[in-house]
């Protein structure tokens, strides 16, 4: 067995970054269903280390966080990001014209495993009113855009599937909490409160936009934090004092 690469201990006190990428790197863990002993076994990172690192009170060296990182199914940089306070980032899968059913199920299984590995991103989110609690959220609604996206354009393009129906649903389900979540907080935008103003009134966009006398793609962009005129952010911050 290869001796698992010790952690480097040089680094002084523990400090919150670390520990924020030490619980994530726990809970990403555990959702895979991947155990301290294998690690060690596997000579990734002995099993005192692992836990000083998920605990927060030491640091692993460059090469054993790529080793983590691989295991844990993470891009590379990824653990250090989390310590820099900047979201995990799940690659959104490519997706091809699908020539048959099992093309499109592999895209939705794809979708949903991409889904699932923000969940260790979600649990180290930061109090809500904490400054950086808005700006992560914002990356993570932005990645889930991307991911229902794609699973939208594989329905377009081939069978609609229970696998990709499902797909749908869990990016869809994490969006609306995560866009209601961000709608409570103290530095919520426009586009956070319209959507929780439009979800608990039961408005379409379509509704919302006819409400609000501006255009759909003006909703969607608010929603989606774009830039949209000031007539129209003047318009809708009325509609949501409105409905809210």
């Amino acid at each position: 067995m290869t001796n698992a690469e010790p952690i480097d201990e040089s680094i002084g006190a523990p400090d919150p970054g670390m520990a924020r990428a030490g619980a994530a790197a726990a809970a990403r863990r555990r959702e895979l269903n991947i155990s301290q002993r294998s690690l060690a076994a596997e000579g990734i990172i002995n099993a005192g280390a692992l836990i000083a690192f998920e605990k927060g009170r030491s640091w692993p060296r460059e090469r054993t966080r790529a080793r983590l990182e691989d295991i844990l199914q993470w891009p590379p940089g990824t653990i250090a990001a989390l310590r820099r306070g900047e979201p995990a980032k799940a690659p959104a899968p490519e997706v091809r014209p699908p020539a048959n059913g099992d093309e499109v199920s592999l895209i939705a299984q794809a979708v949903i495993t991409a889904v699932h590995a923000f969940g260790s991103t979600i649990s180290t989110l930061p109090p809500a009113d904490d400054a950086a609690f808005i700006p992560r959220v914002t990356a993570i609604l932005s990645d889930l855009r991307q991911l229902e996206a794609v699973a939208a354009r594989a329905a377009r393009i081939g069978r609609v599937t229970p696998a990709l129906i499902k797909a749908l649903s869990t990016v869809r389900s994490l969006y609306d909490d995560l866009m209601l979540r961000a709608a409570g907080a103290p530095q919520a935008g426009l586009g956070h409160r319209l959507y929780a103003a439009r979800r608990g009134a039961n408005l379409t966009v379509l509704e919302t936009a006819q409400a609000a006398g501006v255009s759909e793609r003006a909703i969607e962009q608010a929603e989606a934090g774009e830039p949209v005129t000031a007539s129209e952010a003047d318009a809708i911050e009325t509609l949501v004092g409105q409905i809210a």
